[in-house]
């Protein structure tokens, strides 16, 4: 039993549904008349069409896995397109398995009589072709610095909509977000490139944050205590004696969480001392520093 349906897509028997959509994308694109100028491409550009509105639907391919070319009165699928003409193969066609034959699996409208193709949705320059992917929409989108290491949800304009984003804690520059149905005139997705802003309190390496923190000339020379804001809250941390400018802290756990381990990375205080205003001291203290403080 020839099997002309397969022969016309290049693919066996056994071809998933996948292979053959892959198979079908690939010779539309080489046949497409609007790319292959090459007498007869219109034709095979049809040819193809019909085989995979038949190869794509499950009963129909059924239909023709149990009847093979005997459908077509004997013919190989090509020689029945031929003789049947193109401009009237899809009526023929529907005639044979059923109702319905009119571009339902592939999103394809029939074929015209009349010469050209009706009912083509067009994508990517050229009609009668169409890639779910090429339906999708993308954009580039900056969100905040602390909503991109805590989370939560920010708003975008796209295309005279406002639409609200969730944005997962811990994402990374460059990572991509899909939004299902939002693409141009609400088809496919829209796809959004994340831009962080950059931070005017932090720096971000991976999962770990820095952050520079003004101590006191007194709790630098003498030890302390400080307070510091954190992405997470409010802490409070011990200054030894003796600190020197530039030295790091590392508060375990106070960074940015990992969304694929759960673990949260560290954050780095670097201590930068502050001065005091030589005018707002009391002077007796300013002229005794003056006198006793080393040169270097």
């Amino acid at each position: 039993m020839s099997n002309s349906l397969y022969e016309t897509l290049g693919v066996s028997e056994k071809a998933t549904s996948d292979e053959i959509k892959k198979a079908y994308r690939r010779l539309a694109r080489k046949y497409h008349p609007d790319i292959n100028k090459d007498p007869g491409a219109e034709d095979k550009f049809k040819e193809i069409n019909a085989a995979y509105e038949i190869l794509s639907d499950e009963k129909k391919r059924a239909q023709y896995d149990r009847h093979g070319d005997a459908m077509f009165g004997g013919q190989n699928f090509h020689d029945f397109a031929s003789s049947s003409g193109m401009g009237n193969l899809d009526e023929i066609l529907k005639n044979i398995f059923g109702g319905g034959f009119s571009g339902s699996a592939s999103g394809f409208g029939s074929f015209s009589s009349r010469g050209g193709f009706s009912g083509f949705r067009q994508t990517g320059g050229f009609g009668g072709f169409e890639d779910d992917e090429d339906l999708d929409s993308r954009a580039k989108v900056t969100i905040p610095f602390d909503v991109a290491v805590k989370g939560g949800e920010h708003s975008i304009n796209f295309n005279g909509e406002n639409i609200k984003i969730k944005i997962p804690n811990g994402i990374n520059n460059g990572e991509k977000l899909r939004i299902k149905g939002k693409g141009s005139g609400g088809r496919g997705d829209l796809i959004l490139t994340v831009n962080i802003a950059p931070s005017d309190e932090y720096e971000r390496d991976g999962d770990d944050l820095y952050k520079d923190v003004l101590i006191p000339l007194k709790t630098m020379m003498f030890g302390g205590k400080i307070e510091v804001k954190t992405p997470k809250k409010d802490v409070t941390i011990k200054i030894a004696e003796n600190s020197k400018s530039g030295q790091k802290i590392r508060l375990k756990g106070y960074g940015v969480q990992n969304r694929k381990s759960g673990i949260f990375g560290d954050l780095y205080l670097r201590a930068r001392v502050s001065l005091p205003d030589v005018n707002a001291l009391d002077s007796e203290l300013a002229e005794l520093m003056k006198q006793k403080l080393p040169e270097a």
